[in-house]
This record gives structure tokens, sequence and C-alpha cells, in this order.
């Protein structure tokens, strides 16, 4: 068992991550007692825990980007947004939610992966979230390109289909990408329908506006039933009707939410492969994220961070801030199953 322990280093900061000892639920380090550019940077501060049996919620980092098919980077992802994510603190403060009291959440760290083999990770990342999911511990990742996505529903999906809702500025349903390959990030949630992981009829995507090759492009999500909410209709009608739809279309089956970066304008998120205008801001993603209080939750994911593309580390702290929101309505969604 891993125990952290409360202790003073030379400069008088306390140096604990909270302990799993005594208390059932780790606690983030607080700011007030070590700063926030001092000691490990975790997922939220929290200790890293590694027994499954202790958790409700695992923060999982994915450091791979090998199905990107522009610009590479996304793989250090999840080491920058365990260094924003130090400026996060205990509650949410218009839902009033305290993630930390209501379930066991900890850092588990990184799924394995080969930078240099796809398909090998692929393989991994499916065994590993298996593993997590045969535990009863939800997931909340950090990656990573989209890919990723498939084979953490290969994990937790295969009983039976989950909702979605889906933040991107693609839809991810293309066929095959370069060389007629079927693995890329441009193709995850097609590939999942087919294999029965993701139901269509319960997907809702968010934010879509990229230019297409043809109309094709969009037609597998338009045929299986997938609610598609361009940009263009979140702006003509409001966060408030986005939520209601979202809402409507996942009822209360287990769903699953996704949020690719790239669903923003880059303005406010410049730091990711695939950038395209005129998208959400961050207090819009912020509501609509909000707004899936009291869904039945199962896992979620924040993706295509790429800090090569954002010295500035903007990017990297909007992805943590996402990912707090998403734990906020995740744990909340556990806590009421209980």
């Amino acid at each position: 068992m891993r125990i952290f322990l409360t202790c003073y280093n030379d400069k008088g900061y306390e140096s604990s991550m909270s302990t799993e000892a005594s208390s059932p639920h780790p606690m983030p380090q607080s700011g007030k007692d070590v700063p926030r550019f001092a000691g490990l940077a975790t997922f939220m501060r929290l200790p890293i825990i590694e027994d499954l049996s202790k958790l409700d919620i695992a923060l999982i980092g994915l450091p791979m980007d090998g199905g990107t098919s522009t610009k590479p980077g996304a793989r250090h992802g999840p080491r920058a947004v365990r260094d924003a994510s130090t400026n996060l603190r205990l509650m949410h403060h218009v839902s009033h939610i305290e993630p930390f009291k209501l379930c066991r959440i900890a850092d588990y760290g990184d799924c394995p992966v080969n930078p240099v083999d796809l398909m090998q990770t692929i393989d991994k990342v499916t065994a590993f979230y298996k593993e997590v999911h045969a535990a009863g511990v939800c997931p909340l990742s950090v990656g990573g390109d989209h890919l990723m996505t498939l084979p953490i529903f290969r994990g937790i999906a295969h009983e039976r289909p989950v909702g979605m809702v889906h933040f991107d500025a693609h839809s991810d349903t293309a066929d095959t990408f370069y060389g007629g390959s079927k693995y890329a990030h441009g193709t995850p949630f097609r590939r999942a329908v087919e294999e029965g992981l993701l139901d269509p009829k319960r997907t809702v995507q968010i934010g879509i506006r990229s230019t297409l090759y043809s109309d094709n492009d969009l037609a597998f999500a338009r045929d299986h039933g997938m609610r598609v909410i361009f940009m263009e209709e979140v702006r003509e009608k409001g966060t408030q009707y986005v939520i209601d739809e979202a809402r409507r279309v996942v009822g209360d089956q287990p769903t699953y939410i996704t949020f690719d970066v790239d669903s923003l304008d880059p303005a406010y998120a410049p730091g990711t492969g695939t950038p395209e205008v005129g998208g959400l801001n961050t207090f819009e993603a912020q509501q609509m994220v909000r707004g899936l209080q009291g869904l039945n939750l199962v896992g979620g994911d924040v993706v295509e961070v790429s800090p090569p593309f954002d010295p500035s580390g903007i990017t990297s702290l909007v992805g943590a801030n996402m990912m707090f929101e998403i734990m906020c309505v995740l744990a909340d969604s556990i806590a009421s199953r209980r």
C-alpha cells in the first residue's frame, strides 16, 4: 500500500500529498500548505494510487499521438496538463460539487504505450482500461490524440454500447486516412460504432465546423443517426439549447464524455494538432459540461492537447479545467448511483 506522510522540508513547506491511511478519500495537496509551483505535479495535486480497489475515479495519462494526421505533440499533453492542474482547488464555484469528498479520486499514472507501434499501443490501452473497468473504477483520461478513445471504449464498453457527448471541431467518423489506414484520430467513432461499442443514436457531436473533402465526410454520422450540432447551430440557439439537446439524445443510459480541445476556437486553445477557427469559447464549453450533471456517466477524456504548439501553456490550463469540469459531473453521477 502506498502511504504519503506529512513532513516538512528544509524550506518549511508541508510535503504530504494527502494520505490513504488517514482518510477514505484522497485529497489534493493544498496551495495553502505548499505553493502551486512546488511539489510533485500530479493531476489535481492528488496522490498517486496504484491500487484500483481504493478508487472510484482513476485519473489517467495517455501519452500517445501515433494516430495524428497533421501536427504531432499530443503525447506531451498528460504531463503538461498535470502541471497546469496544480492551479485548481477543491470545489466547483457554480454547482458547489466537491468531487474529492464525493468519490475516491487519485492519479493512477500513465497507460503503457509504444510510441513506435500504433497497433500494439491500441492493444495495450484496451487491456489497461479493461482492468480499470473490471475493478468498477471510472476512468477520466488526458491524451494523447483522439484515436485513443477507441481502445478506451474497447476496455469499458465491450459489455454494452455507450452513449457519447462529443465536443469537437471534427466528426471523427471517417473510414480511412493516409494509405487506407483504418486507425487514425479521424476514425475512432466509426470504428466504435462498427464494433458495437458506441450507440450512434445516443451520440451527440457539438461544435463541428471543419471544412470537408466532400459531403460524404459526414455521411456515416448522418446515416447512423448521430446528432451533429454544427457550430452555427450553437451560436444561433445558445448553450442551454445544446445542453437540452444533448440530454435528450443520450437519455438515462451509460454515457461517456469526450472533449477534444480543438472544439475550442484556437484563440482559446492554440496548442492542438488540427486547429479550426470559429469555435467555442472556454466559458461556453464549461457551461455545456456543467449542464450534463445528473446523466448516467461512465467515464470521460480530454484529448489533443499539444504543448509544443503553445509555449504560453494556455491550452494545457484549458485541458486541466475541462478535466475538472468533467470530474465534477462524473463524481456526482457516481455518488448518485450508490
